[in-house]
């Protein structure tokens, strides 16, 4: 089965269709019906094969290549957000719902309005649906998102002094924990290792695969090991710089520095309720 994945926001999530009767490439805008209604798109990539044994649900067709006034259609229901937007703000505010409208969009065929907002708790929003429907006289769904999603929407600037990374490359958020943050020894206070949605940094999880795998093998802080002087306690490790510090255990206040490649690890610190801790960190999300 020939497929091609199809976007449907600059930074949105890619979903497969089938390409059908139509000769498709990369850029090409086409109109497909998904489970929102009928939307424009855009292919990226090439068109590639794919075995239906694979799939775990059925694929829908292409329904056309976009024409003339399908992108007429979608500039013009663009051209409706801003007013919607701040109609919805009205009608928030007015019915004293604690949320932050984020953004809207209407389907192609103008058959949806769906509505994005952010909140810290559940939300009743019936009556703000009520006032909607009333207003533009077609079905309204409004969506509940995360933290991470607002702060794309209204982007900034990182602690690096580049603009956010969900507002340049990210399309799909991936989990970071505090034990990441802890694998690459950065400072737990939540003000440094934070971003603007309030989570921690995407750019924590980006160089965590390299530091679990210069850390295979290495010393952990509390372990013992094995020096050309004799036995001594790990008090720090650099795993970039492959360097090790240590206190002896036979010297009282006596240090050493080692690379990694000269010391031999002996015992492992004793665990204690550390597994469990570090359990309870990778389930963190700040």
């Amino acid at each position: 089965m020939n497929v091609i994945r199809v976007q449907f926001k600059p930074l949105g999530k890619k979903y497969f269709f089938g390409v059908g009767k139509y000769h498709v490439k990369d850029k090409t805008a086409v109109v497909v019906n998904t489970i929102r209604g009928i939307e424009l798109g855009f292919c990226v990539g090439d068109v590639f094969d794919i075995d239906e044994k694979d799939l775990t649900s059925e694929l829908k067709d292409i329904v056309r290549v976009a024409s003339k006034d399908d992108f007429r259609q979608f500039y013009h229901n663009k051209s409706l957000e801003p007013g919607v937007l701040e109609k919805t703000k009205e009608f928030a505010k007015n019915n004293n719902l604690e949320m932050k409208i984020l953004e809207c969009e209407y389907t192609l065929d103008c058959s949806k309005l769906i509505i994005y907002f952010e909140a810290e708790g559940r939300i009743d929003f019936r009556e703000l649906v009520k006032n909607l429907a009333d207003e533009y006289h077609t079905r309204i769904e409004l969506r509940q998102v995360g933290s991470r999603d607002g702060a794309k929407v209204f982007g900034g600037i990182g602690p690096c002094g580049l603009i956010v990374c969900c507002q340049t490359f990210i399309t799909e958020f991936e989990n970071v924990t505090v034990k990441m943050a802890k694998n690459q020894n950065l400072s737990l206070n939540p003000v440094k290792i934070s971003g603007n949605c309030g989570k921690l940094l995407c750019c924590i999880g980006y160089e965590n695969d390299v530091y679990t795998e210069l850390r295979e093998g290495a010393p952990d802080v509390g372990d013992i090991v094995m020096t050309e002087n004799g036995e001594a306690k790990v008090l720090s490790s650099d795993i970039l710089n492959r360097n090790v510090k240590v206190k002896y255990l036979d010297e009282e206040a006596s240090f050493g520095y080692f690379k990694l490649d000269d010391v031999k690890l002996i015992r492992k610190k004793i665990a204690g309720n550390q597994n469990k801790k570090e359990e309870i960190d990778d389930a963190i999300d700040l």
